[in-house]
């Protein structure tokens, strides 16, 4: 079994699409095994997103992902991490195949409702960055 961290973004805890994200993941075979709500500060988004650091889109994805309240859950499932990039959809809207949650429900590439892993170590630093071992459970 495969463990992924997917994250409804500010923007999709606004339009309450909680529950839907959840439902879509759930309804494809992915188990929820940690979940909770957060407000990350300016600092803490800054060394979430380091990978990303002198790229032209930190400083605005960083102020954004520190602007409201996002909502961090690890996924446990077959192939997690391709699934979970496939209900996503591509990173830019536009491109995201129909019936996404990308395609359905963002704004722009950047309020794109949803984050999600894109590889194995990336899944362990991110499920790190969030959860200790006592905030994950298996079915």
């Amino acid at each position: 079994m495969e463990r992924t961290l997917s994250i409804v973004k500010p923007d999709g805890v606004s339009k309450n699409l909680i529950g839907e994200v959840i439902k879509r993941f759930e309804e494809n075979g992915l188990k929820v095994v940690g979940l909770k709500m957060i407000s990350m500060d300016k600092k803490e988004a800054e060394g979430f997103y380091a990978v990303h650091r002198g790229k032209p889109f930190f400083e605005s994805l960083t102020t954004f992902m520190s602007s409201g309240p996002s909502v961090v859950m690890v996924l446990e499932g077959e192939g997690a991490i391709s699934k979970t990039r496939e209900l996503m959809g591509a990173t830019d809207p536009k491109q995201a195949k129909e019936g996404t949650l990308r395609c359905q429900f963002a704004t722009n590439i950047e309020r794109n409702v949803v984050h999600g892993s894109d590889g194995p170590e990336t899944a362990a630093f991110e499920i790190g960055y969030f959860f200790n071992a006592l905030e994950i459970f298996s079915p």
